[in-house]
């Protein structure tokens, strides 16, 4: 399925909002604390690239790779 550019940042920028609030809920971390946190992320630098595939899966599965790279340093 192919999304325009804008389509495409709207859908980053949703799930990008929705990971940080998942760290400051449900993880505890201050809101600085979760932005750095997923801005420096290589979960954030996939989701980015159109390529990846990441933008169109479900929150909870970047999540889920969000959660594995914090634990283990790696996204994979």
């Amino acid at each position: 399925m192919s999304v325009t550019a804008n389509e495409f940042q709207f859908m980053t920028e949703c799930i990008t909002a929705e990971l940080i609030e998942r760290l400051v809920v449900r993880e505890k971390y201050s809101l600085k604390q979760a932005i750095d946190t997923v801005y420096g992320s290589d979960t954030f630098s996939a989701l980015g690239r159109p390529d990846t595939g990441l933008y169109f899966q479900s929150t909870g599965l970047v999540t889920q790779y969000l959660m594995r790279e914090i634990k283990t340093g790696k996204m994979e």
